[in-house]
């Protein structure tokens, strides 16, 4: 506590005189928070230089975040410079187009064959399915998986929803701080099927998504935890991100029931909507 208020002081003191001495005491004292953001990426030290370069880039964007916080709009410093460093680490990546075409590829194979198998089975397919279904060998779809994890497939990513234009589904969650009254009841409804779509996973993909969304962990930190190897933990979040997309673009491809059809039951009220509760593998 005696911590977070010095460092509070610090930025209050900053933003009062512009010291360029504070400014660069601020930004050493936050470096941790790059290689924190690229853990929360998949991204470690064993990449050699191109870890160096990512770091590189996210400086960049953490001495843009002090350079342009204003604390007037609510939000703390910590959590701008995250946005601000992540952002700037994806952009370097697109630029340089970081996975190979082929991968890519394999990824996108992968995913397309869980929306349809979703489609087909009525529920999501084991791995050994994906495997047999696409004639590979698992080892390759583990490696999709594994691809898919890192930056490339997340909450963030697009997803095909049969209509003419793509949405994520972070962006189909609601704003809190930005209110649309016209938009509450697809809001809340979609918030609730993404819940649904997220009780519908296995035990371990629930728990990898509460652990890394909710707790904020790192795939180090939770292999640690499961007792796995942070790759496998890569693998497992791609594989939970996939099937929600399946999961929510088959529930948006579903027709919407005719006349007189009696509605279904209200679904349970969810204490923290579609943010992934730290119970929710239980």
């Amino acid at each position: 506590m005696t911590t977070q208020r010095a460092e509070a002081e610090l930025i209050d003191q900053y933003l009062a005189t512009r010291d360029p001495a504070l400014r660069e005491e601020i930004i050493l004292r936050s470096i941790p928070l790059v290689h924190f953001v690229l853990g929360r990426l998949g991204v470690n030290s064993s990449r050699g230089s191109d870890y160096d370069d990512l770091v590189s880039q996210g400086l960049l964007g953490l001495i843009e975040a002090v350079n342009l916080y204003n604390p007037a709009y609510g939000t703390r410093l910590s959590t701008y410079a995250t946005l601000k460093i992540r952002s700037k680490v994806l952009d370097y990546l697109r630029s340089i187009d970081w996975m190979p075409r082929t991968a890519r590829q394999r990824v996108r194979s992968v995913q397309n064959a869980m929306v349809k198998m979703q489609e087909q089975l009525q529920r999501l397919p084991t791995e050994d399915e994906l495997a047999e279904h696409l004639e590979m060998d698992i080892d390759i779809v583990q490696q999709a998986f594994q691809d898919s994890s890192r930056v490339v497939v997340s909450l963030d990513e697009t997803m095909d929803t049969g209509e003419d234009q793509a949405t994520s589904l972070y962006e189909r969650t609601t704003d809190e701080n930005q209110p649309d009254p016209s938009e509450t009841f697809e809001s809340a409804d979609t918030n609730r099927k993404l819940v649904e779509a997220i009780q519908a996973l296995p035990e371990k993909e629930r728990l990898v998504l509460s652990l890394y969304y909710y707790e904020e962990l790192t795939y180090k930190e939770i292999g640690e935890i499961l007792s796995v190897t942070e790759s496998r933990v890569c693998q497992i979040h791609g594989k939970a991100v996939m099937s929600l997309k399946a999961i929510m673009g088959e529930t948006e491809r579903k027709p919407a029931p005719e006349a007189g059809t009696p509605p279904a039951a209200p679904p349970k009220e969810r204490r923290r909507g579609p943010r992934l509760p730290a119970n929710s593998y239980r």
